[in-house]
């Protein structure tokens, strides 16, 4: 079992797998600064409305279409954030994908071997029956 591991492992695209990582990290580091700097800019948003209200000098309406902007902002965030998203997965998907045929030809080979060993029990059984009876 332990030979078929290690045959595995010498089958996976390693290249691929590492020139691929650094990317997907860079990607990962890249969601979550923007979901921190997405926090504090919603944070300083709503700080600021709060100054204002409480200087009493935007109307209602005023505060609303703010608010919408603010809104709006995180709305085009979170968008960009999703494509982000999606990216890593699909790369992830296309590494998994070449994992699954990987062990799939492992598999396969796995099979023709337990044939042929098969057959060659048998071929070596016959072997030694048949030099029994001569000798």
């Amino acid at each position: 079992m332990a030979i078929s591991w290690i045959t595995a492992l010498q089958l996976v695209p390693w290249d691929k797998v590492i020139e691929a990582s650094p990317q997907l990290i860079k990607t990962a580091k890249g969601l979550l600064r923007s979901r921190g700097a997405r926090e504090a800019e919603q944070a300083q948003a709503e700080e600021e409305a709060a100054r204002l209200a409480a200087s009493g000098a935007p109307s209602a309406q005023e505060m609303a279409l703010q608010r919408i902007g603010i809104l709006e902002d995180q709305v085009q965030a979170l968008e960009q954030s999703q494509r982000q998203a999606l990216e890593v997965i699909e790369q992830l998907a296309q590494q998994n994908a070449q994992l699954v045929a990987t062990v799939s030809v492992l598999r396969t080979g796995a099979q023709r071997l337990a044939a042929t060993c098969g057959v060659l029990g048998v071929v070596l059984l016959g072997s030694i029956a048949w030099f029994a009876t001569r000798h």
